[in-house]
């Protein structure tokens, strides 16, 4: 009897180890692919006066040869159980796709973060920028020592004697090796001659970005949720200008709203396109000794100029300040902190509440 009750207690036990496998295998922690690829959307075609001579393709002056520049380079996925509307992601200043797709410290971007809720995901490289590198006009790549000056203007803290010092309750992930591999993620602009941004083309980027929404609508069907960082969100408000396929702009922390009157504004009005702008920690209580605090608190009320006149106007628009939603510690990267995942359920609802039935 006791064997026949050791065998069937094995038996029980190997089954309830193949039923946790099948379930582990059907759970959130595996992502299944249904298709990916890369293409590349806009841009443009300079062509040299004189003739093309193939038996001197090696001379200098580029006679009668072409340049595609300026174009945006675009990596998709589309998930199996795709459910909500695709999401095309611009990065930011010194930035690329990257910064979506991990975190300084290796945890899930927002990328698979996202793919996992249903979205496929299409994360650009903007012209001039990563793997869009080539460009129709000549920029100076830095070989200044700038790490400091951003990880101080993305108010992640101070950096002190050497030493990374994050702000108290950082959910930045500070150790050693996560800061080099954060530094290490920016990438230069091969169009730029600022080393400060001063001369970011929004117009040449925004129509390189909307062609892309469109090849994106010609794939799928559906608009897209454009999602937007810091110098991506300045591109991001001129899109609505170059196509209607925009169903909604989430701006995480952009470098200023729309402001009234302008064609941009006046766009995203005609379209009556939904608008989230999400702002971090470290802006009203920022360390006043920083002209980063200033500048945050500035570029953050002309969002809420932004829309508070478009609400007027009978849009739907709003400020997001994260405190004040109970969700403390981020900087300037959300999307990358510790609490990444906590902030995107934030945004899922909200594109649930605002965005999914636009088709």
């Amino acid at each position: 009897m006791k064997r026949i009750f050791s065998v069937m207690l094995c038996c029980l036990m190997v089954v309830m180890v193949f039923a946790y496998a099948k379930e582990w295998q059907s759970g959130e922690n595996t992502l299944k692919i249904k298709a990916q690829g890369i293409f590349s959307a806009g841009g443009t075609v300079i062509t040299s006066d004189g003739k093309f001579n193939p038996e001197n393709h090696w001379e200098e002056s580029g006679a009668g040869q072409t340049t595609h520049a300026d174009h945006a380079n675009v990596l998709y996925q589309i998930p199996e159980n795709e459910s909500g509307l695709p999401m095309v992601f611009l990065h930011g200043y010194g930035q690329s796709r990257m910064g979506w797709m991990t975190t300084p410290d290796g945890r899930e971007g927002w990328s698979g973060i996202f793919l996992k809720k249903g979205h496929s995901v299409w994360l650009i490289d903007e012209p001039r920028r990563g793997e869009a590198g080539m460009t129709s006009v000549a920029g100076i790549i830095s070989e200044k020592t700038l790490d400091q000056r951003w990880y101080t203007q993305f108010r992640i803290g101070r950096w002190v004697d050497g030493k990374s010092v994050a702000n108290e309750g950082s959910q930045f992930p500070n150790d050693d090796k996560s800061v080099d591999q954060f530094f290490r993620q920016m990438t230069p602009d091969t169009g730029m001659k600022s080393d400060m941004g001063a001369d970011f083309d929004g117009e040449m980027v925004a129509k390189a970005v909307a062609a892309a929404i469109d090849e994106v609508c010609e794939r799928t069907g559906k608009k897209s949720i454009l999602v937007t960082h810091s110098q991506g969100g300045r591109a991001g408000w001129l899109v609505p200008k170059y196509t209607e396929n925009v169903a909604a702009i989430i701006a995480i922390e952009p470098g200023g709203g729309a402001q009234k009157g302008t064609e941009a504004y006046n766009a995203i009005v005609k379209l009556n396109i939904p608008v989230a702008m999400y702002f971090g920690d470290y802006i009203d209580n920022g360390d006043p000794a920083i002209a980063a605090t200033a500048a945050w608190q500035s570029m953050r009320k002309s969002c809420y100029d932004f829309a508070a006149a478009y609400t007027e106007n009978g849009g739907n628009a709003v400020v997001i300040n994260l405190p004040k939603e109970g969700i403390y510690g981020n900087d300037h990267f959300i999307f990358q902190d510790l609490n990444n995942d906590v902030v995107a359920d934030h945004v899922e609802n909200w594109i649930l509440k605002n965005v999914t039935a636009r088709k």
